[in-house]
Parts: structure tokens; sequence; C-alpha cells
């Protein structure tokens, strides 16, 4: 949603919104001047909204709740409201879409496709599901007015987890698009919103069962898939997950090339990787490809998981002509997305380190993926991992997926679920992933209780943050204690 709306009010149009709550991202966009409300009130709507309504589009995120008061409002006074995804899909109509899809990974690999590009000076635009540290942003416009730097005031737009008001009626024939720049996207399966787009070049990076509040089972999330992938465009290509359901990729149309990928030859793929070794906090590997070998590659941003994710996206920067050099030097630049494998805190010596790392994994493969690669950086150290579950229906549908990933920790500390969307459903709580949990200790506890024991209990060496709920807003204040207290230790 922020993305769109940053595209908006960059292009001149007058943006407004609500969220649920303040973060990090719209008190930034507050900062760009931004007019964001929290309460949902009709009489929190801008005036100039209230007063245009021929003048006015709504764009809205399928994760409003349906007795939202404001949407309520603007359905019945005739306002054109459109999803988010229908915006998206009108913006990329006639021009070469990279659609990044999948139930996890999506995020790292179209931000990865537009650093590599936008890196190699590749003229590119991209809408991203999350904050590009590189970019500053989660929106890249081809415009040198903006180029390698953040939104300045003059360039400010509004952003919203919910609903985004532009006081005139967009159009898709702007400079900032033009019709032959590649436009890397976000493709999102919630609500089968990425039916709208039609790529050029379409990655898949998981078709794992998610979303089942929306689809029921994990067919019909696939039935999506097939259906994506079959709008690829002619003499396209599609970018695939070896682990994704084989019915995938054989929706392919007649013409499109199909090629696979995954972490090494055994497993199958014609795109992959060989000589994978962890090394402090960077990743080392070649790659192998239809485009041939580049090896000397080194990722920043750890994770084996992030290893097959820049395969995915390294693949389509060779499209791009992006030579072996290029490559390696885009990819050592490459410095991640925000709460996706971030270090928040590292202290201590290289033999007993202490390190603070944050996560937005919220699906039980993300975690084991996430956590795994956290053991093989601190192998035999002490992790301690803080989950939020995110959505009751997620609770519910994979309790036993999330104890087992968490159970991959010395420590387990779940706060209660984070709704989002949802109502609270009979007997889904925290406690269900937690008493399933084998992880030696356990425990359910409050924001305020885990800042009181992170002040009195180190025992750990590692800690992680996970969830894609309001856990942040515990980061920045977690980082504060651990920088006095191991800093301390350390005096």
């Amino acid at each position: 949603m922020s993305a769109l709306a940053r595209w908006f009010r960059a292009n001149g149009y007058e943006v407004s919104g609500y969220d649920k709550t303040a973060t990090p991202l719209t008190e930034k966009l507050t900062a760009e001047g931004i007019a964001i409300h929290y309460e949902d009130a009709v009489e929190n709507i801008p005036l100039v909204v209230r007063q245009n309504r021929a003048q006015t589009l709504v764009v809205l995120t399928p994760a409003i709740p349906k007795d939202h008061q404001e949407w309520a409002w603007l359905r019945e006074q005739g306002y054109d409201i459109q999803k988010r995804s229908q915006v998206l899909g009108l913006l990329t109509q006639g021009r070469p879409t990279i659609a990044v899809a999948g139930t996890h990974g999506k995020t790292t690999t179209s931000s990865m496709v537009a650093h590599l590009l936008h890196h190699a000076g590749v003229p590119c635009a991209a809408f991203l599901g999350g904050i590009s540290v590189n970019l500053g942003s989660n929106l890249l416009l081809p415009s040198e007015a903006i180029k390698n730097e953040e939104l300045k005031i003059n360039n400010s737009l509004t952003a919203t987890e919910g609903l985004a008001a532009d006081s005139e009626q967009p159009t898709t024939n702007n400079e900032q698009l033009a019709t032959n720049i590649p436009v890397v996207v976000e493709a999102d399966e919630y609500d089968r919103s990425f039916l709208t787009l039609f790529p050029t070049v379409a990655i898949v990076t998981s078709t794992d069962a998610d979303h089942l509040d929306i689809y029921g089972h994990k067919e019909a999330l696939v039935e999506s898939f097939r259906q994506f992938v079959g709008q690829i465009q002619p003499g396209g290509t599609l970018i695939i997950n070896h682990t994704a359901d084989p019915s995938v990729a054989a929706a392919a149309p007649a013409g499109v090339r199909v090629i696979r990928y995954g972490l090494s030859p055994e497993e199958g793929p014609e795109l992959y990787a060989t000589n994978i070794t962890a090394q402090g906090h960077q990743f080392h590997f070649a790659l192998h490809g239809p485009q041939g070998t580049t090896d000397g590659l080194v990722l920043s941003v750890p994770g084996y998981h992030n290893v097959e994710n820049m395969l995915a996206a390294a693949c389509v920067a060779q499209f791009y002509g992006l030579s072996p050099e290029q490559l390696r030097t885009a990819v050592a630049a490459y410095q991640g997305v925000k709460r996706r494998f971030e270090f928040i805190l590292t202290a201590g010596t290289a033999a007993a380190p202490k390190v603070y790392v944050d996560d937005y994994a919220h699906h039980p493969r993300e975690i084991e993926a996430f956590l795994r690669s956290v053991r093989a950086l601190y192998p035999g150290r002490r992790l301690r991992v803080i989950f939020q579950p995110h959505l009751f229906s997620r609770t519910r549908d994979f309790a036993p997926g999330f104890a087992e990933s968490l159970s991959i920790a010395d420590e387990v500390v779940l706060l209660d679920i984070y709704p989002a969307r949802e109502l609270p459903m009979p007997g889904v709580t925290s406690e269900l992933i937690l008493s399933q949990i084998t992880a030696p200790v356990k425990s359910l506890q409050t924001k305020e209780e885990i800042l009181q024991n992170a002040e009195t209990n180190l025992n750990f060496d590692v800690l992680a943050t996970v969830g894609a709920g309001d856990i942040d807003q515990l980061v920045p204040r977690l980082k504060n204690i651990l920088e006095i207290r191991w800093n301390g230790a350390e005096a």
C-alpha cells in the first residue's frame, strides 16, 4: 500500500490514509508531509476527499476488516474503490513486468531483483512489499530526481496499511513509468491479488500452504498459482523453485521458458549454487544456470534461503545483461530488507558473540529456514526466540508446524496472537503452539514482561524477534536494554 501511495504522491497527487497503529513507516511518511490517521472515524477522512468524490480514488487493502466504518461510508457514498492489486495491475499494464510470487520469499527476492538492476544502471521501477535498505524505500522510480536517495518532501507521499485516498483520478501515461522500462512487482497471492498481473518474467518462490482462511485448502491455493503462471506473456519466462507444486510449472503457456532453481544440483534444477559457505555474517557461493557460471558471489544478508532467493534474482539480472563482474559487485552491495534477517545489535567477540537479529517470518517454513541459518552462523550458541503469532486462522491451521520450527531454539517466548484483520476464534490462542513446543525452556509473556526479563535474564547468546504483527515495536527498546547490558558486561 505504501509503495502505491508513494507513487501517486511522487506523480503529484494528494494522498491521505488510515492505518490501525503507528509504525516507523507511517511516522516516516508523516514526516514527509503525509496526513495519516489511526482512529476509524468518518470525520477523520480529510475534507478534500469528502468534498471531491468524483476526483477521488480509494485504494483498499484486503487486510481492512469488513466492519471498518470509513470503508462503509465510502462505499455508501459511491466512491471509486479499487483493491491495491487492481491499481497495481493498472500501473503495470502494457509494461514489461517482473512479478515475484510465493507464499514466502517474495519480498526479499523482488527487492534483490530491483537492487541488482538498479545497481548496474538498468532503468527500472519497483513496487516492493518491504523497505529496501539500499533504496531506503519500498518504491523505486527510474527518475534521476529520486535515484539513489529517499524521496524528499517535495516528492512525498502517503502510505497506510489501510485506505489511501487520492484527490485526482490517476492515469498510467506518465514519464515515471515509460512503457519500455521493466517494473519489478511483489505479486501477492493473498485474496488472489496477483491475478491482476500479466508478467513478462515471473518468479515463484514457494507454493506452501498459507492463507487458508481465504483458500480453504491447499489445492485452491495451488490453483491460483497455476492461474498466475498461465498469465505470463507469450515468449516470457517462469523461474520457479524446485519445491513448488509440479502442476504450477506445467501451467505455463506454450512458448514460456521454464527454469527451475534450488540450492544444489542434487535437487535437479537448472539454476543452482555450489561451494556455499558461511563466513561471519556472509554467505559465499557460486551460481550455475542457463547463462553459465558466476563464482565468487558474496551475500552479506545471511541465510541459505537468501542464497536461494538470490539465485532467482540473479538469473533475471543476467537476462537484462549483467556481466559476471557486475553481478558480483551488485550482490556484494545488497543490504537486504528491513525486518528480513536484520541484524539489530552485535557485541562480544568472534569466539563468544552476542547477537540480536529481527525477522518478519510468520509461516512455519520461514521460521525453520531463518532459525537453521542462525544456527549455521552461530553453532553451539544459546538461542532465545521471541515469536508473535500472526492471525488466529494461521495459528489454528499451522500450530504443529510453528511448534516444530520454533523448537530449533533453546528457549522460546510467545506473545499473544496478533489479530490483524481477524476477530478472536474460540479455543485459538498462543497456547496451541506453546503446548507442542519441545524446546528446553518455553513461556508465554506480555511485551512488558519480555522487556523486564531482558533486564535481568541474559541467559542467551543470540536473541531473535520473529513475527509479522507489531512485535517490531519491541525492537528499539530491546536494543537499548541489550546495548547497556552487553556493553556493561564487556566493560
